[in-house]
């Protein structure tokens, strides 16, 4: 499903912000992580704060798929 247009600059923001703050990370993880964050936060009724909870949510993931012991 192709997110709306509104949504699909939301999700870009996100991405950059991620990409910035974790430039040692597959730019696909995280394109992948926040377009997961997205689908999980898409029918949130209050959308105001759907960016931090998308970056919140992405950077879990990303966590969860670092191994044992990275920084």
């Amino acid at each position: 499903m192709v997110p709306e247009s509104e949504d699909a600059l939301v999700i870009g923001h996100v991405i950059e912000r991620l990409m910035k703050a974790h430039p040692q990370l597959d730019p696909e993880l995280v394109r992948a992580s926040v377009e997961t964050a997205y689908e999980e936060l898409r029918y949130a009724r209050v959308r105001t704060y759907l960016p931090v909870l998308m970056e919140r949510r992405a950077k879990d993931l990303l966590h969860s798929d670092e191994p044992p012991g990275s920084p």
